[in-house]
């Protein structure tokens, strides 16, 4: 095995066509055909059976491309490893955030990280949750950002810190008189029982927010109007501003909107809601000083005011 051949067998699994892998590798078609058949007389069996123009990995192929996800990995570490120990002012980060989540993160980053590695490309993906993991165990990314969730045993997750998660009234809404400061709250609190006959714009359920939401519904025993479902939380607060409806948005996301309409915001649930956003990265993956101090950062920007 060699690290071309991984790459090259792993890009036609990831296709199932052998003229898209070859496209992605930037070779040619009958070039790639020649490696794989090469390969596969040498190790006397085949890695893909065909169905017209799909290349399906048989078991002998999926067992071989176990070991070359892992060749992959250890030549990864040892690449990052050895760039750091000659000269850690050099590098590459791929992270993925949830949607919007490094429009409200990013901006509070970058200054102080360009600043200590000027020479560190960084590749900011905004993906789902599912994809997130999806990629980290295929080692696509270095770290990824978003809420806490159900734990992944090959992943090591460091806390980040907790936002909380407001609820945010249209201008000239009836209940804007509604809220009341109370020991302990950042911000004005208001019965969330006193809104069930409102209009909502929510986030989808498989979202944190929109997940959130619907349990706090069912907590206070309203089933308010829901009139918008977006995955764009500045979006929904924008909606809200125009006066189209109620909204929930976490408290960064608050800070970056822009608007003309004064921000009416206010504490929910009887302690507040709030949720936890993580990084997390492969357990045995290696980290190098650039991608430590990127965490570092992040970490110290979430108590930022």
């Amino acid at each position: 095995m060699n690290i071309r051949e991984l790459n090259y067998i792993l890009c036609i699994a990831k296709h199932q066509n052998l003229t898209k892998a070859a496209q992605e590798l930037y070779i040619s078609q009958p070039t790639l055909s020649k490696h794989l058949q090469k390969l596969e007389r040498d190790i006397n069996g085949k890695l893909f059976s065909r169905s017209g123009n799909y290349y399906i990995p048989t078991h002998l192929g999926r067992k071989y491309m176990e070991y070359a996800r892992k060749m992959l990995e250890i030549n990864q570490n040892w690449e990052k490893e050895l760039e750091d120990l000659v000269a850690c002012n050099k590098g590459e980060l791929n992270i993925a955030f949830p949607p919007m989540r490094s429009s409200c993160m990013i901006p509070n980053i970058m200054p102080e990280f360009h600043r200590l590695y000027p020479g560190v490309k960084i590749n900011f993906l905004e993906e789902s949750y599912a994809i997130q993991e999806k990629l980290l165990l295929d080692d696509q990314l270095d770290f990824a950002i978003f809420n806490e969730s159900n734990p992944h045993p090959k992943l090591t997750y460091e806390l980040l810190g907790k936002e909380e998660v407001l609820l945010m009234l249209p201008p000239g809404n009836v209940h804007m008189q509604d809220g009341k400061y109370e020991n302990g709250h950042k911000y004005p609190w208001i019965d969330l029982k006193l809104l069930g006959e409102e209009s909502f714009i929510l986030n989808f359920p498989d979202q944190t927010t929109g997940r959130l939401a619907l349990q706090l519904f069912e907590e206070n025993g309203i089933k308010p109007d829901i009139l918008f479902h977006t995955r764009n939380s500045q979006a929904g607060a924008l909606l809200c501003q125009q006066g189209l409806g109620v909204c929930l948005i976490p408290e960064n996301y608050v800070n970056i909107l822009k608007s003309d309409h004064p921000k009416a915001c206010f504490s929910i649930g009887e302690k507040g809601v709030f949720t936890t956003l993580v990084i997390a990265y492969r357990k045995d993956r290696y980290m190098p000083a650039y991608a430590r101090d990127f965490m570092r950062i992040a970490r110290e920007s979430m108590h930022r005011p």
